[in-house]
């Protein structure tokens, strides 16, 4: 397991209290920001983990803390919990929404220095990562107080630069769908080798068979989406949990 991976084990249940929760789709019940899941074991452990999809949360199968909450509840608050300290509770909770996205931000940084084509930014990369895991380290009041959309924009300069020198060697020209708004597109089929779909909505987009190798995911809405024989083959920045919100055969999860 690394480091940007969810380890639930090391966690005070942060993700299963600190969000709010609209009855929908993704969620069988309405829940108030900061409340339990009435879910939650007094163990910090979900109680229907195996059943989420089939009792109406398939919202929670889909999130991903990219290992923020064991963060904040072992390192940042040194092992406590807001059930045995109830003052520590408001803190840890504003805590995860911006230790979470400094978490991804690691992760996305950790796939781009993996990516050979992106050589000429690995020093930038590589700073961009240590910068972001020493804020990640701080103390809580700052953390909180961070503008991290901003951060997060000024991250993301490399991260792009990063994409495009890997999705070059497709050797093309290539499709811009960044932010697209692509909600049930038909798309069986379609060549999108090397394609950003960068915060692309691709809810309930149909992408059988097509040609998604080195496409850029980043950020985007895959809820639904139809993935069943498509080639993910050296795909960039596709998470686990956006193959999760997806629909998928066995050997693409």
């Amino acid at each position: 397991m690394t480091r940007w991976e969810a380890d639930c084990s090391r966690c005070a249940a942060l993700c299963c209290v600190a969000p709010a929760f609209a009855k929908s789709s993704d969620f069988a019940v309405d829940k108030p920001a900061g409340r339990p899941c009435r879910n939650l074991g007094d163990d910090f452990r979900c109680g229907i983990h195996e059943e989420l999809p089939q009792r109406g949360f398939r919202g929670c199968v889909v999130f991903d803390c990219f290992g923020a909450g064991q963060r904040i509840t072992q390192e940042t608050f040194a092992g406590r919990d807001w059930r045995s300290s109830p003052e520590l509770a408001g803190p840890m909770f504003a805590l995860l929404p911006v230790m979470r996205q400094l978490h991804e931000l690691m992760w996305l940084l950790t796939e781009a220095l993996a990516l050979e084509e992106a050589r000429p930014v690995h020093d930038r990369l590589e700073t961009a990562l240590s910068e972001t895991d020493r804020l990640a380290g701080g103390d809580a009041g700052e953390l909180v107080g961070l503008d991290v959309d901003a951060y997060r924009q000024r991250v993301n300069g490399v991260l792009r630069k990063a994409s495009q020198l890997a999705r070059a060697r497709v050797g093309r020209r290539l499709v811009d769908h960044s932010g697209a708004q692509l909600i049930g597109r038909r798309m069986r089929g379609a060549d999108l080798r090397g394609a950003s779909l960068r915060g692309a909505l691709l809810i309930g987009a149909d992408l059988r068979d097509a040609d998604l190798r080195r496409a850029d995911f980043t950020g985007a809405d895959m809820r639904g989406t139809d993935l069943r024989g498509a080639d993910l083959n050296g795909a960039l920045f596709l998470t686990s949990s956006q193959l999760r919100a997806a629909v998928t055969t066995a050997d693409q999860t």
